[in-house]
């Protein structure tokens, strides 16, 4: 099967991975931390890193064609669940803010840690087009 490799122009250069990859009208999304345009994580803490994580999310998946009502599945790793939770509501009013109120399939997993030590956050999906682009 063919694919398209999608690494929007706005998000840091990816170097061992692809921000998305399209296959017919599923777009794979890579894992995004908050990283800026020049592969720093951004400063702030849980709140700022997901605006920036989910905003990274919703570039790829914008230059793959697609909107945040395509999303089917969303997971969202964490190294500290409880500040997550903590900060729930702020982050649910962001969510629908940038996203909408069309909420995919969703998991929150625990980790010790993520590839960059300054990350409180990684966020990955898959969506579906409306039709193969």
């Amino acid at each position: 099967m063919a694919h398209e490799i999608i690494n929007p122009t706005t998000l840091s250069k990816p170097r061992g991975f692809a921000h998305g990859v399209l296959a017919d009208n599923v777009v794979y999304l890579g894992g995004q931390t908050a990283m800026d345009k020049d592969g720093a994580i951004v400063d702030g803490g849980i709140i700022e890193q997901f605006v920036c994580a989910f905003g990274n999310v919703l570039a790829t998946l914008a230059a793959a064609g697609g909107r945040p009502d395509n999303l089917v599945t969303v997971t969202i790793y964490l190294t500290d669940v409880d500040d997550y939770q903590a900060n729930g509501r702020e982050i649910g009013r962001l969510w629908r803010e940038m996203a909408g109120t069309e909420y995919p399939a969703m998991a929150g997993i625990g980790v010790t840690r993520l590839w960059q030590p300054e990350a409180l956050i990684e966020i990955q999906g898959i969506a579906v087009l409306d039709a193969p682009r």
